[in-house]
């Protein structure tokens, strides 16, 4: 790998890489390629002269985009901004590029490479992005299993409509008179079958045994949302705790948020370097301010209080009993308190039935984290674990209880108290790359209108 050659301590008088071209130039009795293999954002540098074989035959064609081998001395570069550099002993060029290869040396705009999604991982924004979102799904997984927490693999199509939004993609087969999945389509489980917009009730079984769980996956939401924070298929990181209260599950999300800063700010600190100089000038001052300071709370009524009393102008009038939206909840993070906030204990009427009601009978035990330049990154709450609330809560909101019957069992059979909360995957991405539209953060998205790739 390019990555470890450029790590080398010492000369090597026989190496191999294999990689794409970058770029190439010609001299009368030599060429220099630049070649990346996608394991860095660095490139390197190969020189092949004339006596190379093949050189006119495989060499002189070579265009950008080519994937190539070679095998060369790794030496000191002899020219400034690199310490190595190759020179080539042998060729294979195993496959040529077309002229119109669209990754030229030049800017291309985030719209035009969204329309290359296939190509777009080649760029050198993008191979950051994807090394990035590789390295923190690793984090996520280390975070939890160094706490003991189990991973449970919750199921991408369900019954269940966890949010209560009606907002759901409906499983169906072809095969029905209108070929088409519509009305004619075949109920292929029995009865109506969605994608999963949380794997939250499933993983509360598996708390509710082990104690500890989280799901790390996929989920779909059918909401008609063209902003840059919305997809219709995004990943979701969602812990569940038995015998655990609203402060500690604040205090897990807030560990988690902080875990992930800092573990990026430790193994992709090249990465970031691009991003904080073409992408978001400022990301390595936020991100040091979050690895560095504690998280502020507020509750939801204080939260209504500081935005009604802040003289700003908003779009989207602050009331008591609405949802904070995305300016509101930037103001709090960018502009009040500057640095993340959890705002918890919210009206019952806003949030879903399994939340646990506070004491109040006004709020629920519900809590949302957020962080500046994003606004929620985190949306969680204690459970409600009582069964005469949590029917109550269900018959309030039309769900049936025998479609939910295993739920309410665990209210049942040995109830606790338990937890839990859901980390946008890619919302955390964009929040440590400065990247500002989740579908540059998503290998292919899929957004209203496109399912392309």
């Amino acid at each position: 790998m390019i990555k470890s050659l450029l790590a080398a301590e010492q000369a090597c008088p026989l190496v191999k890489v294999q990689g794409w071209v970058r770029t190439k130039r010609d001299s009368k009795a030599f060429s220099f390629v630049e070649i990346n293999d996608g394991s860095c954002l660095a490139n390197i540098q190969v020189i092949v002269d004339v006596t190379v074989p093949g050189y006119a035959e495989s060499i002189l064609p070579l265009r950008t985009g080519a994937s190539i081998e070679i095998e060369g001395e790794l030496m000191e570069s002899q020219g400034k901004g690199q310490k190595w550099e190759m020179v080539a002993k042998s060729v294979i060029v195993h496959g040529q590029s077309d002229e119109d290869y669209p990754l030229q040396k030049k800017g291309h705009s985030a719209e035009f490479l969204r329309s290359i999604a296939h190509l777009r991982p080649r760029s050198n924004l993008f191979g950051c992005v994807f090394r990035v979102r590789s390295r923190l799904a690793y984090a996520v997984h280390q975070f939890f299993q160094e706490k003991g927490f189990v991973n449970v693999h919750t199921p991408i199509i369900t019954a269940s409509d966890c949010e209560g939004a009606g907002e759901m993609f409906q499983v169906k087969t072809l095969s029905g008179e209108d070929g088409a999945g519509g009305k004619g389509g075949e109920e292929f489980f029995g009865k109506p079958a969605f994608l999963t917009v949380s794997g939250q009730l499933e993983g509360e079984t598996f708390a509710c045994a082990l104690s500890n769980i989280y799901t790390f996956g996929p989920t779909f939401r059918a909401e008609n949302s063209n902003t840059t924070r919305h997809a219709s298929e995004f990943w979701m990181i969602e812990p569940e705790m038995a015998f655990c209260d609203l402060e500690a599950d604040m205090t897990l999300a807030e560990e988690l948020v902080k875990y992930l800063v800092c573990d990026v700010l430790e193994h992709c600190a090249e990465d970031l370097q691009l991003f904080a100089k073409f992408v978001d000038k400022g990301l390595m001052q936020r991100l040091h301010f979050v690895r560095d300071r504690s998280f502020e709370r507020v509750t939801y009524t204080e939260a209504v209080e500081l935005l009604l009393a802040s003289g700003q102008k908003f779009e989207f009038p602050v009331e008591y009993g609405a949802n904070l939206q995305s300016e509101h909840e930037r103001y709090l993070t960018e502009q009040h308190f500057k640095c993340p906030v959890t705002v918890y204990n919210y009206p019952k009427e806003i949030k879903p039935f399994y939340m646990r009601l506070n004491d109040d009978d006004k709020t629920v035990a519900a809590m949302d984290l957020l962080v500046p330049g994003i606004g929620e990154i985190v949306g969680g709450s204690q459970r409600e674990e009582r069964l005469d609330i949590l029917r109550g809560n269900m018959e309030r909101e039309g769900l049936a209880e025998e479609e939910y019957g295993w739920y309410v069992d665990l209210r049942r059979y040995g109830t606790v108290p338990h937890a839990g909360f859901g980390l946008g995957f890619e919302r955390m991405l964009m929040f440590v790359t400065g990247v500002a539209n989740i579908r540059d953060v998503i290998p292919f998205p899929r957004v209203p209108g496109w399912a392309e790739f």
